[in-house]
């Protein structure tokens, strides 16, 4: 699969990037990396520009719930991206892991995955990779 992984709006941190990179490549997946500090309009342009199957967005910096809700809701705004599937994980608010109710939102937003920043995070975000894979 294609994957585009991004760094959210206000997030400069980039480990978590490579890290990521890393893990998604190892597992067969072509990823375009964005980095970090990414902005909505930025994303949404480059989902058009490399036609990904798949987005995942990484937040370390306690902003991720809001900057994944506003870049999630932008492509749900365009056209040609509404059905993109999206999952976004790392440390989503800034008292640590979200909660069900900040998880709830990024669903309503569009997310199709909403993801903490652990080692069981990583395998449910291969499950829903491998969702994605199997509905496309």
């Amino acid at each position: 699969m294609k994957i585009l992984l991004s760094g959210t709006a206000s997030d400069s941190h980039t480990w978590n990037l490579v890290y990521l990179r890393l893990f998604l490549e190892e597992r067969g997946h072509d990823v375009v990396a964005l980095g970090p500090c990414v902005s909505p309009s930025l994303l949404t342009a480059a989902c058009r520009r490399h036609s990904p199957d798949a987005v995942v967005l990484s937040s370390v910096n306690g902003h991720g719930y809001r900057d994944a809700s506003a870049a999630v809701r932008r492509l749900r705004a365009e056209p040609g991206l509404a059905a993109l599937p999206v999952a976004v994980g790392g440390k989503l608010g800034a008292a640590g892991r979200s909660g069900e109710a900040e998880a709830a939102g990024l669903r309503e937003a569009g997310c199709g995955a909403v993801l903490g920043d652990g080692a069981d995070d990583l395998e449910a975000l291969c499950a829903f990779l491998a969702a994605v894979r199997v509905a496309a």
